[in-house]
């Protein structure tokens, strides 16, 4: 045992707990430990700005609420999030990857017929998206469900405006038949801002960074026997794709936005999803 010194402060610390610490917990503590006090050190913090630290973490919790969660927020915004994500979702050459789940999906979306239209407000510029859902050797998957949604013309998601848009607008799940093949009619989405009215929105701000996510349509799809998948297609030259403010962009989920003559809708996106086995 010994007394708390800048020198031994990891040490000192780590050494304080319990023999039956639970093993996973003891690990997680002890590098959590390590790396906050090495970052004290780094960078010789003064007492004002840890203070300043404390009270900018205070007002974080004291904006959380059933509706907004801000420490999501701030994970997001710092790439932890992604980093997270990455982590737990490693797959193979070939294989769709992920991005973060975002705080806008909501369980249960109304079941659609391949082809109907999510669009319930009449807003924004229609788009088809079709594809396939395959496996890893390119065999279209059956009884997969595809549940997608979307921001409407005006940037906003259903839940944001639920005295403004329709229940569900731009929201369905489509379950695939034998040739794996989805499509639905929605619109071409458009970028928006994060939520910046908050301290994570100033922090922004105090960094010269923006709060925009660059235009994406989200997609959460699921098959038995198959490794959930939950992941964005983003529109093709949106100006923010190289700057999204939770860094949830990659270059695999940058899709074709096709522009369509004389069809039934302003655009198409063409997206082929590929599932890995669990």
């Amino acid at each position: 045992m010994s007394y708390f010194t800048e020198t031994n402060s990891v040490e000192t610390v780590n050494a304080r707990m319990g023999a039956q610490t639970d093993p996973r917990l003891a690990e997680i503590m002890s590098s959590l430990v390590k790396h906050l006090h090495g970052f004290a050190k780094d960078v010789s913090l003064t007492q004002e700005e840890w203070d300043f630290a404390i009270g900018f973490l205070t007002r974080t919790g004291q904006m959380c609420s059933g509706e907004r969660q801000e420490f999501i927020l701030l994970s997001d915004v710092l790439g932890f999030s992604m980093l997270v994500d990455a982590i737990n979702n490693r797959r193979p050459e070939g294989a769709t990857e992920n991005t973060v789940f975002g705080p806008f999906h909501v369980a249960d979306a109304p079941i659609r017929q391949m082809g109907d239209s999510i669009n319930l407000d009449g807003k924004g510029e229609s788009c088809l998206f079709e594809g396939r859902v395959l496996d890893l050797d390119g065999h279209p998957i059956e009884g997969a469900s595809v549940d997608v949604w979307s921001d409407n013309a005006d940037g906003y998601y259903d839940v944001q405006q639920p005295d403004i848009q329709p229940k569900w607008n731009n929201r369905g799940r489509f379950i695939t038949a034998a040739d794996g093949h989805y499509s639905f009619v929605g619109i071409k989405p458009v970028s928006y801002p994060i939520p910046d009215d908050g301290p994570v929105g100033k922090m922004l701000g105090q960094l010269g960074r923006h709060p925009y996510r660059p235009a994406h349509m989200h997609y959460l799809i699921t098959a038995p026997g198959y490794q959930k998948l939950v992941t964005h297609t983003f529109v093709g030259g949106d100006e923010y794709l190289e700057s999204d403010a939770v860094f949830g962009v990659k270059t695999t989920l940058i899709a074709p936005y096709e522009k369509v003559d004389n069809g039934e809708t302003l655009w198409r996106s063409p997206f082929d999803f590929v599932l890995v086995p669990r």
